[in-house]
């Protein structure tokens, strides 16, 4: 019991990353890729979610050798602004996402809630729920209860959503078929340049990374740790995998059948039921929700760890001005339900905004992690270099894809 106790502890950190990397961003992403293109852009998820194994056990080694954080070893390293430029793009790209995920969970239980109540329950009412939930737990101010709690609704989601694979699997060949890279034909109604974006933002995301570092540090892990740390990023990458590729998987194997443009989230839970039954439907929907719930804890905290981080101090999320923050920052989810706002739309542009910030990030860790003053004899080696330039090539693919995609869909509206 005791050992796994202790295997379930070093596991936390890959679990509040996976937490925070498949919300209900990531669900609207490959829910939207499924119902639009099938399982054909399965290699994206394969590329993004290898990608993010390689730069998280990559950053988490570099606190371990430096004992510096990501936000510190720019800061001292490159210069204060660069630092100050990532804790700006990210908490901007952080609000896009609490306003995209509040809306996104409140009109889908405003969906299902028509199910048990005639008309239904206003969507504002569930997003004020879960607000407080949230913030409530926030309040508490340790890391520790952030932790657990986000341990829970991640088994929930994994489960709901692996069920749902199993009652709405595809053909195998079509799931095999779609490791092979390729851009689908862009259709009147899609954008498939924007989509492959959205997808790559929402598991490639910097502030995945630039997290991991002072989570590592949090722990207290040391090079003593390095396989637990390896352990870990790798654990966090798979369940990355093969959660995303559930949620394609489902999309494609109801709605891309039907040739059904998902528009709107909300369209899953109509739609599921004729296709698949009540209990999909219900499934779904549970591991929506605790999709949205997980990804937000990170979201509502992230500006206070960054703001700690920055100025090299013991993050202590009691700090009145961070309450203030977080009340700040959780009140967007708020504007869908009120001004009735497109959530999967914010949701799409918000991730897609995190291709743009990708090749900064990675430019940023080879610089310092070249560093001999830094790194010593841990400099990093000439294959780890090898695959930074190609990755940092394909975050400019992605970066210009993003840019192309936004740029249509605006030309469009």
């Amino acid at each position: 019991m005791n050992n796994i106790k202790t295997l379930f502890k070093s596991l936390l950190p890959g679990i509040f990353l996976f937490g925070f990397t498949v919300g209900t961003g990531s669900v609207t992403a490959m829910a939207k890729a499924g119902a639009d293109y099938g399982m054909s852009l399965l290699w994206t998820i394969f590329i993004s979610c290898a990608i993010t194994y390689f730069l998280i056990q990559l950053f988490g080694k570099f606190t371990l050798v430096t004992g510096l954080t990501a936000l510190q070893s720019f800061r001292k390293h490159i210069h204060p602004a660069v630092a100050i430029l990532f804790i700006v793009s990210l908490t901007t790209q952080v609000c896009g996402s609490v306003i995209g995920v509040m809306g996104i969970l409140a009109d889908v239980c405003y969906e299902w809630s028509k199910n048990f109540i005639d008309g239904g329950l206003s969507p504002l009412y569930f997003a004020f729920f879960f607000i407080t939930f949230v913030y409530v737990i926030f309040l508490i101010g340790k890391t520790e209860v952030f932790e657990k709690v986000l341990a829970i609704f991640v088994a929930i989601m994994s489960v709901c959503f692996l069920v749902n694979f199993i009652i709405l699997m595809p053909p195998a060949m079509a799931i095999l078929n779609g490791m092979v890279p390729n851009v689908p034909d862009t259709g009147a109604d899609t954008n498939s340049f924007l989509v492959i974006a959205s997808m790559v933002g929402t598991t490639v995301f910097s502030g995945l990374f630039i997290l991991r570092t002072i989570l590592v540090k949090e722990a207290g892990w040391t090079m003593a740790d390095m396989k637990t740390q390896n352990r870990d990023a790798l654990f966090s990458a798979f369940l990355m995998f093969i959660v995303s590729t559930s949620i394609m998987a489902a999309a494609a194997g109801s709605l891309y059948i039907e040739r059904i443009t998902l528009v709107n989230v909300t369209q899953m839970i109509n739609l599921l039921e004729p296709l698949a039954g009540a209990s999909a439907v219900a499934i779904f929907t549970i591991g929506l929700i605790a999709a949205g719930v997980s990804s937000q804890f990170p979201n509502v905290a992230l500006l206070p760890w960054l703001l700690d981080d920055f100025h090299q101090r013991k993050p202590n999320l009691k700090r009145p001005s961070y309450r203030i923050i977080a009340l700040v920052i959780s009140s967007l989810g708020l504007i869908v339900p009120i001004f009735h706002a497109k959530p999967i739309a914010i949701m799409i542009g918000s991730q897609a905004f995190g291709a743009l910030l990708l090749p900064a990030t990675v430019a940023c860790i080879f610089f310092v992690g070249n560093k001999v003053t830094l790194m010593g004899e841990h400099k990093f080696e000439k294959v780890t270099n090898v695959i930074l330039s190609m990755i940092f090539v394909f975050a400019l693919v992605m970066s210009y894809m993003s840019c192309n995609g936004i740029m249509t869909t605006l030309q469009a509206l």
